[in-house]
């Protein structure tokens, strides 16, 4: 056996096969509730009909999906056939779908009723795209016809392709390439949790066990879409650990029915992404603590954006028996930490290991305490690169001394007792005076207004400094709205002044994308439309 996911995935199966491995709930209650030898049957007949309607190995396979039992069958599905599932937005419109389409070399999609016919729309131009299967009654009737027997589709390795597709906050989707073996250690548990006695893995079969013995945190809820890649890896850490993983199918978010969910399934760990989940989380369990046990859960871990110091407080006093943690990574480094402890206003401090450094321009190591500004790198189990972009990958994924690196752009510096201080990623940075001013920073220091629901911060172009620190803020229902004076003061407690938003533009929400990942694009759109429609100057400070 290799480090390779379908045969980690049928290893764990055959060790565990009565544990519960699936459970899927909604408004209308619980709809899927799976031991792991259900799911491999479900995932044995969805490969084999996959293999008659002639998608095989290398094959690229679009994963057009809500959240639910057919994202996870599917994928497991393509993974043993040697096939390689791809994760679509579902919020995406036709140009969009039709791009990620044709960058991905899309052969099939897997969609749902209500999704199928914006795949209609495009699929004669898409000319590689020969297979479109519906989760519907017909494919429901192939299933139940088709073998559970495990398909025999070919050797499988450590070096298949796991693909994975990042929107980011700027720019056109891109394909993320990592072979098996390297996501595995990178993010889906090979490395293990040595804090909770789960060691890494140096052979596949020791996984056996491991999963014998059982991890601490069994039951695990990704609070966001199975698109989005830390969802996507919390669902396959799950699986490939022999635990239960717990998925909500509705289709908006409401934290009351997220909490009953938790509290009911005695789930232990929820990845959610920063404060947009978070937040709601902390007010209803606020302003109902009695109604929710949550004794069971030990983890709350945000992933993809950072939660504010005001959200995690909130929720440390609530759960007092629960670990709020930020981890840090990137669809370009796998899992590279946890952010450790911050107060107001200071960027958050990397907890990691000895795979990451921090380059200056010259690609040199930068020294402790030197207060120089770098590229935060890492090296070990990285991808091979972007699909189909052969410039991009060789900016991201550098050879530097001999060992090929990741670098996609986040900023960092270096402690002087060797901890690095994360400053955000380098393309959304702010340039005013010549300082450089991180949105997150700010956006954590103005959320802790306890008026202020949600904050995106921008820059727009200044003549005198280059750029100007804008705030597009949503604040709670029922509160009152702050007024730019009150929310200027309150920066300026937590800020230096040049840090200070010179414009603030009040919104009924800050939009997001359906992960929760800022929208930077949207929010300089709004604060430039504020600016055109006012005549008033913004003040300013000396610098």
């Amino acid at each position: 056996m290799e480090f390779n996911i379908a045969d980690l995935f049928e290893a764990v199966a055959d060790t565990v096969p009565g544990n519960e491995a699936l459970v899927c709930a909604g408004g209308g209650g619980v709809a899927v509730r799976w031991s792991y030898a259900e799911l491999e049957q479900r995932a044995n007949r969805m490969a084999s009909v996959l293999v008659d309607r002639g998608i095989g190995a290398g094959d690229h396979v679009g994963l057009h999906l809500h959240n639910g039992s057919p994202y996870i069958v599917g994928m497991l599905a393509l993974y043993k056939i040697g096939a390689v599932p791809v994760n679509v937005n579902y919020r995406y419109v036709a140009e969009e779908l039709q791009y990620l389409f044709d960058d991905a070399d899309l052969t099939a999609v897997i969609t749902e009723p209500d999704l199928a016919p914006i795949v209609d729309r495009i699929q004669n131009d898409v000319p590689r795209l020969a297979h479109v299967l519906v989760a519907d009654g017909l494919l429901d009737r192939e299933l139940a016809a088709a073998s559970t027997a495990r398909p025999d589709a070919g050797p499988r390795s450590a070096d298949d392709l796991y693909l994975l597709y990042t929107g980011g906050t700027t720019g056109m989707p891109k394909g993320v390439m990592w072979r098996h073996e390297d996501i595995y250690f990178a993010s889906l548990g090979g490395r293990g949790t040595p804090s909770r006695g789960v060691p890494a893995l140096r052979r596949p079969e020791e996984l056996v066990d491991r999963v014998r013995k059982g991890d601490p945190i069994m039951r695990r809820l990704p609070l966001c879409p199975l698109m989005h890649g830390g969802a996507m890896w919390v669902a396959l850490q799950t699986h490939l650990n022999g635990g239960c993983l717990v998925l909500s199918t509705d289709r908006h978010f409401d934290a009351a029915a997220a909490l009953r969910l938790m509290a009911g399934e005695r789930v232990e760990l929820i990845m959610l992404i920063g404060d947009a989940t978070a937040r709601p989380i902390a007010d209803e369990l606020g302003r109902a603590p009695s109604d929710y046990d949550l004794s069971p859960l030990a983890v709350i871990a945000s992933g993809g954006a950072i939660m504010a110091p005001a959200v995690k407080s909130k929720l440390r006093e609530l759960l007092p028996g629960t670990a709020i943690v930020d981890t840090y990574g990137a669809s370009e480094t796998g899992g590279q930490g946890r952010l450790g402890p911050s107060r107001e206003g200071e960027a958050p401090r990397l907890i990691t290991d000895a795979d990451t450094v921090v380059f200056d321009d010259e690609w040199k190591p930068i020294a402790p305490g030197s207060g120089t500004v770098g590229r935060l790198a890492r090296t070990g189990h990285i991808p091979l690169g972007y699909y189909n972009d052969p410039d991009k990958t060789a900016a991201t994924f550098p050879v530097i001394g001999g060992r090929r690196w990741s670098v996609p752009g986040d900023l960092a510096a270096v402690e002087a007792d060797g901890s690095i201080v994360v400053f955000g990623r380098g393309a959304m940075t702010i340039n005013t005076g010549g300082e450089k001013v991180f949105p997150e920073e700010v956006e954590g220091a103005i959320k802790s207004h306890p008026s202020v629901f949600d904050a995106l911060v921008v820059g727009i172009p200044d003549e005198r400094f280059g750029q100007q620190v804008c705030a597009v803020v949503a604040v709670r229902d029922g509160e009152a709205s702050p007024t730019a004076d009150e929310l200027t003061s309150h920066a300026r407690g937590h800020l230096a002044s040049y840090k200070v938003p010179r414009r603030w533009v009040f919104v009924d929400h800050c939009q997001r994308s359906p992960t929760g990942k800022p929208d930077y694009q949207w929010a300089a759109a709004v604060v430039e439309k504020d600016a055109a429609t006012r005549d008033e100057t913004p003040q300013r400070e000396e610098r």
